[in-house]
């Protein structure tokens, strides 16, 4: 008898290979037969935990710094990148929906097990880079709002790990309630900060338009130019972990699978709900290059780090009118900021933990609990931001604050490694007519409209790599030091694509094989009933 419980008793760490988030999946009853606004509701929470991703804290300083050196040019790169970012979306809520499998478990499906392992690490990377801008986004708020010193705040964030354990106490539906108020936080913020600075909105909306000027390659302006903006923009919008993790969270409404217009009708309203969370993440975007137009004074921001941004806000000689500086006396607009910078980081650390456990689950088929996947994974992205912080402790604050800012945006390198690799495969699927039961295969616009944005996006990301290993190298590296850095990045940019051609194969003839496999059982089927 206790060999017997003995056996039943499960491992802390154990195999699992059931379906994706299995604790939430398929929890959340939606409302039958109602009018539309009340379904939308029922369906409405999953967009917003994606959307999260796109306005988390490594958005912000490419966003403000844009604004600054380009006024509103980049106002288009935000736009584009949200269009595709809906794009993306759509097909990876519409993946988990229909074939009941998150893209972590659909790659897995259909690749090898060489290939499962080595997509996993490099997606664990990407989760890891994006960890190290919540760390830092999250460290610093503490510090501005509290004055804990810094060392001590990075290690208050690996404590996050309690708030995630009393979350998944509450209820999958509390959690998404409690993400969308964070959001509506973080916009109401920002939105009164714009809103003081009574920006050009004619220049606003002339700046949705991409011209010739929008990538161009000058001027250069504070080390940057357009491109590099427009670059940094779109490597902090459409990020990898957000297709993962959306084709997961859109599997917690109930579904009848054996009725096709109750999986219709998912699928549709789970597109309302991600499009409508994106708008807002656009909106969020948009507000924060704004603020570094109006808000400011063109030029005024010597230091594009939180810090900077922080005390940038309290400082009467760096805003651009009198209201603003009226208010900006009482302390307001840099104690919201920070408010802001500290949901923008507790928002990214639900999304981020659930992601985690979506690509383990699905890649290696390894589960552990929540708070223990947290607490690993944050403790390995808090190393390199304490490092960082020891290692420029003697420096001035300015060098501090830019050291920091330089280890968020470097740390990003890996979403361009990883981003191909989520989005070559979405697409892959999506536009498969036995994958998608035929009716849910992508139409024929979004077909090309998914190649263009795919192909576009590694396009850009591997152009801005070379740049990206560069930064490594720092601001005075010697001629033959930055050589060295672009040879690595000509190296890794191989690698890229070899792997790319790798996956592409491999699921290639996976496919081929699966539709032989069912035409197969189609005919067998076919003789078995004339018989």
């Amino acid at each position: 008898m206790p060999e017997e419980k003995k056996s039943k008793k499960e491992h802390l760490i154990h195999y699992a290979n059931g379906p994706s988030l299995e604790e939430i999946n398929g929890t959340v009853v939606v409302p039958k037969g109602k009018g539309f606004w009340r379904t939308l509701f029922g369906y409405s929470g999953p967009g917003a935990l994606v959307a999260v991703g796109y306005m988390d804290p490594g958005n912000w300083s490419t966003s403000i710094t844009g604004g600054q050196n380009f006024e509103y040019l980049l106002m288009s790169v935000i736009l584009m990148s949200s269009l595709i970012a809906m794009l993306l979306q759509y097909m990876a809520a519409k993946l988990g929906i229909v074939t009941q499998m998150d893209l972590a478990q659909a790659i897995r499906a259909r690749t090898s097990r060489a290939l499962g392992y080595v997509l996993w690490i490099l997606t664990e990377l990407a989760i890891m880079a994006t960890d190290i801008a919540e760390v830092i986004g999250a460290a610093i708020a503490l510090y501005l709002l509290f004055h804990i010193p810094l060392v001590i705040s990075v290690f208050i964030t690996v404590f996050d790990v309690l708030l995630l354990l009393l979350l998944t106490k509450i209820g999958f539906r509390k959690i998404e309630a409690i993400v969308v108020c964070l959001i509506c936080v973080i916009f109401v913020v920002f939105a009164y900060e714009v809103a003081l600075s009574d920006p050009n909105w004619l220049g606003v909306f002339k700046g949705l338009i991409p011209n010739g000027e929008t990538f161009s390659s000058s001027p250069h302006v504070g080390g940057q130019t357009p491109l590099t903006g427009a670059l940094g923009i779109i490597g902090a919008t459409v990020m990898p972990h957000n297709l993962y993790l959306h084709s997961a969270v859109s599997q917690t409404r109930k579904v009848d699978h054996s009725d096709e217009e109750d999986v219709a009708r998912t699928v549709r309203f789970s597109t309302w709900d991600s499009n409508i969370q994106l708008s807002m993440a656009f909106l969020v975007n948009s507000l924060l290059l704004i603020m570094g137009v109006a808000v400011f004074k063109s030029g005024a921001v010597k230091d594009p780090s939180f810090f900077g941004l922080f005390q940038a806000l309290s400082d009467p000689s760096t805003l651009s009118n009198g209201l603003l500086i009226a208010v900006a006396k009482s302390g307001i607009l840099s104690i919201l900021f920070a408010v802001a910078l500290l949901a923008s980081g507790q928002n990214s650390t639900i999304t981020g933990t659930l992601t985690g456990q979506v690509i383990m689950e699905g890649f290696i088929h390894m589960k552990m609990p929540l708070w223990l996947r947290r607490l690993v994974t944050r403790l390995i992205s808090v190393i390199p931001v304490l490092i960082c912080v020891a290692m420029t402790g003697r420096e001035s604050p300015i060098q501090q604050h830019e050291a920091l800012n330089t280890l968020m945006n470097n740390s990003q390198v890996f979403l361009a490694f990883a981003l191909p690799f989520s989005m070559l495969p979405l697409l892959m699927f999506t536009n498969n007519s036995l994958e998608m039961h035929g009716r849910f295969k992508n139409s024929w616009i979004v077909r090309i409209l998914g190649w263009v944005s795919v192909v576009a996006l590694t396009f850009l990301n591997m152009k801005g790599l070379p740049g990206q290993f560069e930064a490594f190298a720092g601001d005075n590296a010697s001629k033959s030091t930055l050589a060295t850095a672009d040879n690595i990045s000509y190296f890794v940019i191989f690698l890229v694509v070899a792997l790319l051609v790798w996956m592409v194969w491999d699921i290639y003839k996976s496919n081929k094989r699966f539709e032989a496999e069912a035409a197969a059982a189609e005919s067998q089927a076919a003789n078995t009933d004339k018989k």
